[in-house]
């Protein structure tokens, strides 16, 4: 039996077997099985993998977004338009084959778009070159998801299985269980909070189906086996997501209203140009980058050309940006800004930036 029919026999079981307290257990194994043959079907097969044309973009700019979705729900409409790149768009399906990267410039940021090829149903196990785009939108910083408004929910649930199904979490944030596997001792096993959703039984049962027999698991939120299995595993990305609902000029006001409204999401037409700017926003926002600007003793701040850093950077980080020698002669920096309580105020090098502060580094003589 291969892989793929493990899983599907697997999934079955799932299933067909009712949730309740004498079931818990099971499940939780099935779950744990699951997820390693998962993560078996992702290993790249032979010596050096499936690679699939188009599929090496680097990485370039200040951040990179992945656009996915089900064929022609507008993706190469919406690259064609936010960036001067042209990707064909037709009214058949599957006519983008590779990913055809672009370049959206918003506030003197470089933001890579990635429009890659329609995913169907099964993307997770290989078909429709599924595996391939779902590897390159594990590398993005953001996922744009696009939808079509009139099955929009529909699409969104198959999306968002397909890649939970190769570990990509969206709009979720790590677990709070602290796991390191050893060498002797057994398992040791420690909550600082009540757990409603798992106990000791439970996690033992789980490392032994992965064969783990001496760790330490620390439980630091009320998690569920899922979530466990996500931490064991090891290889699961958190990525935020924007859920965008095209072909808004297709449906009523209400059913717009009522769309707007749900979390994480905007709602365009890519053919009329609605609400493009405000998809551009929200891009910015989800991406938490920072503008930071430089001024030269006596001079007035530089506006023309900022730097960009994500969300949390430290003025270690600008000076990295501007010159790598820079750190090792540092004496302190005057910032103005959001981030400081008076502007200028002196601060050292773990100071943490906002956006648009303007730096001047002082150096030692």
């Amino acid at each position: 039996m291969g892989i793929l029919e493990k899983i599907g026999e697997i999934e079955k079981e799932i299933a067909r077997t009712q949730k309740n307290k004498a079931t818990e257990y099971h499940l939780g194994v099935l779950k744990a099985k699951l997820a390693k043959y998962r993560s078996q079907l992702l290993e790249p097969q032979g010596k050096k993998g499936e690679k699939g044309e188009g599929f090496d973009v680097m990485k370039s700019g200040d951040a990179r977004v992945a656009l996915i979705g089900f064929p022609s729900v507008g993706k190469s409409t919406l690259l064609s338009t936010l960036t001067n790149t042209q990707s064909v768009a037709a009214s058949y399906e599957f006519t983008t084959l590779t990913c055809i990267p672009g370049v959206i410039e918003y506030k003197g940021a470089n933001i890579q778009l990635l429009d890659l090829p329609g995913i169907i149903e099964g993307a997770s196990q290989g078909k429709g070159r599924g595996r391939q785009v779902i590897a390159v939108a594990r590398t993005s910083d953001l996922v744009i998801m696009m939808v079509d408004v009139t099955k929009g929910e529909v699409q969104k649930d198959l999306l968002t299985a397909e890649l939970e199904a190769v570990g990509i979490r969206l709009n979720k944030k790590k677990p709070g269980i602290y796991f390191k596997q050893k060498k002797a001792g057994g398992i040791k096993f420690n909550a600082t909070c009540a757990l409603t959703k798992i106990d000791e039984k439970m996690v033992q049962m789980i490392l032994h189906e992965y064969k783990i027999f001496n760790a330490e698991v620390i439980f630091r939120e009320d998690c569920t086996p899922d979530e466990l299995i996500d931490v064991i595993s090891g290889n699961r990305v958190y990525i935020p997501c924007l859920y965008v609902y095209n072909k808004i000029d297709q449906v009523s006001i209400e059913e717009v209203d009522r769309v707007a409204h749900l979390g994480n999401s905007v709602v365009v037409s890519c053919n009329m140009k609605l609400n493009l700017d405000y998809l551009l926003e929200r891009t910015w926002q989800e991406l938490s980058l920072l503008r930071i600007y430089t001024k030269k003793p006596g001079c007035a701040p530089d506006f023309s050309d900022p730097i960009i850093l994500r969300g949390g950077a430290s003025v270690e980080h600008v000076c990295h940006s501007i010159h790598r020698s820079i750190v090792a002669v540092f004496k302190y920096a005057l910032v103005w800004g959001k981030s400081t309580k008076f502007s200028p105020q002196r601060v050292g090098i773990h100071h943490i930036m906002c956006d648009e502060d303007v730096i001047q580094i002082v150096t030692k003589k």
